[in-house]
């Protein structure tokens, strides 16, 4: 029989299946699964031995991945959000670039490169991932808050800022030969660029805000849900592709706009659903795509460089940021988890640092360091938020006045609804009109208002914290209502619940029979399942 010919079929496999062994262990071991897909990449690396990954197609089964999580992100990013962090994100961006530019430069020169050389390596080290970011943000259910926003805003300046540095390079390659480069051209080069990034945001803000929410409408009105997923994929992935071959910017950035412009349509929450499943597993091949580049022999050549590189990204990055940040008279939290957010590199800084060598603007061992900087700084960065939450509840402690910090209710014989979307919003609403005494525990700052609009008490966290969860007092609460849809999230919630209050009524919500029974064995009085409560509902009419 023949050998059959599959590197795209066993780049999916081995790195699915390693990153998730490797997940599982990092699991184990109370750290981060990315930690796990990271090294899962360097197992079916070109340095390492056995079984060798095709590279290049992972990376661009990764680029899906980073496509589909902006797209994601844009669809929970408004015009209104982008414009409201605007006066903190595009000055505290070009700071921050400035700055940890000139670190890498003068680490450069202490290494003995060239001034032209530590502009491109430091460039390089002064832009993160938005991959990382958005990941480290979902994980701790931030993202929707202000310095969720305001940390991807600062990274969607950087994005921009990448894009408008990649035009330069070659040119700064020609200046670096020693052959004149005319100032108009120069000129003319930014002011393309420029009006190549202005055009594509026109086009998304002009005719993509009237087209795209009529497709999705349209395919709504189908009826079929094939057809809808279909589309969520083809217009994520076609602006994607088409703003990058058409207006040069990146395939994160076009993808972040069409999500953004969907996001306006009532249809978006579908859509993000929708969009979860191909979005999860492509993210964690970006991880492995990562750990891919990495030659561990990197760190036995220039161990000492390596350690100057990783110090400038984890910390020199950070504290500039937090100082930027509080010069905004922002208060300490929010400074923390900015600065957490940028203490790690990303995809420009591969590209930069990969076009910068063609160009021979740098030398090799800058491009190891770059990687050897990204791959521990990712490694690490789980470890930095966490350090900076503590940092941020202390603080809170000391102030008492940081809004995230939980405080104890003073509630008794209360109901505690978690979540407040669209189904525990209707919840709340029903509680609120029967007298009932209200406690929400909900993420978002537009869940929150919206309780408080309906005389709702709200606590601001992720509900499976033991801390808040405490704070909500449910030893002396009546009912504990879980409306968030993700049944892992829901379970670790009702889980802890059941061992603070063993007689509390639990009421849970769940999508499919196999949410049902998980959380049933966890500990839930009653599951309600959407599609069986229809069902029930429609045959119970019938029977009327």
């Amino acid at each position: 029989m023949p050998e059959h010919q599959t590197p795209l079929i066993a780049t999916i496999a081995a790195g699915l299946m390693l990153a998730y062994v490797f997940g599982l262990i990092a699991h184990r071991l109370r750290i981060q699964p990315l930690v796990g897909y990271l090294l899962a990449g360097v197992v079916v690396g070109p340095f390492t031995p056995g079984f060798t990954a095709d590279l290049p197609l992972a990376g661009e089964l990764a680029e899906i991945g980073v496509i589909l999580l902006m797209f994601g992100v844009g669809l929970h990013f408004s015009l209104k959000d982008l414009a409201s962090v605007a006066r903190i994100a595009i000055p505290g961006a070009v700071i921050q670039i400035a700055f940890a530019t000139a670190m890498g430069a003068g680490l450069a020169r202490l290494l003995g490169w060239s001034w032209m050389a530590g502009f491109v390596f430091g460039l390089a080290l002064s832009v993160a991932s938005t991959v990382v970011l958005v990941r480290a943000l979902q994980d701790r259910h931030i993202l929707d808050t202000e310095r969720g926003r305001i940390a991807v805003g600062w990274l969607v300046v950087e994005d921009l800022a990448m894009v408008l540095a990649l035009v330069l390079l070659p040119i700064a390659a020609t200046v670096n030969s020693g052959v004149e480069v005319p100032l108009t051209r120069i000129l003319f080069s930014i002011l393309v660029t420029l009006a190549k990034v202005s055009v594509f945001v026109t086009v998304m803000l002009v005719v993509g805000r009237r087209v795209i929410p009529w497709l999705m409408h349209y395919t709504a009105h189908t009826g079929s849900r094939e057809l809808f997923r279909l589309a969520v994929y083809a217009i994520a992935l076609g602006v994607a592709f088409g703003a990058a071959k058409t207006f040069d910017v990146s395939f994160a950035l076009g993808a972040f706009f069409a999500g953004m412009v969907m996001g306006e349509s009532d249809l978006s929450q579908r859509a993000t659903e929708e969009a979860l499943p191909l979005r999860d597993a492509f993210a964690v091949l970006f991880f492995v795509s990562v750990g891919m580049l990495l030659n561990p022999a990197v760190f036995i050549d220039h161990p000492l460089a390596i350690l100057a590189t990783v110090a400038i990204i984890v910390v020199g990055k950070s504290v500039v940021a937090w100082l930027i940040v509080r010069a905004f008279r922002m208060d300490n939290t929010t400074a923390l988890t900015v600065a957490a957010s940028l203490a790690q590199l990303g995809e420009f800084s591969f590209i930069l640092a990969g076009l910068g060598h063609d160009l021979k603007l740098v030398q090799s061992e800058a491009y190891d360091l770059v990687l050897a900087g990204a791959i521990v700084s990712i490694f690490v960065n789980p470890f930095v938020f966490a350090l900076a939450e503590g940092r941020g509840r202390r603080t809170a402690v000391v102030a008492a006045k940081v809004p995230d910090a939980p405080r104890l209710t003073t509630l008794q014989g209360h109901d505690v609804l978690v979540g407040y979307g669209r189904v525990g919003s209707l919840i709340g609403a029903a509680l609120a009109r029967d007298g009932a005494k209200v406690l929400v525990i909900e993420t978002s700052d537009s869940g929150r208002n919206k309780a408080r609009q309906d005389g709702a008490e709200v606590l601001d966290g992720n509900a499976a914290s033991p801390e808040l969860l405490a704070a909500a007092n449910l030893a002396g609460a009546r009912r504990l209502f879980v409306t968030v849809p993700e049944a892992f999230e829901a379970g670790q919630v009702v889980q802890q619940a059941r061992t603070l209050n063993p007689s509390l009524e639990i009421l849970a919500r769940a999508h499919s029979d196999a949410a049902v029974e998980h959380l049933q064995g966890l500990g839930a009085t009653l599951v309600v399942s959407g599609e069986r409560e229809i069902a029930e509902r429609m045959v119970e009419r019938s029977r009327s």
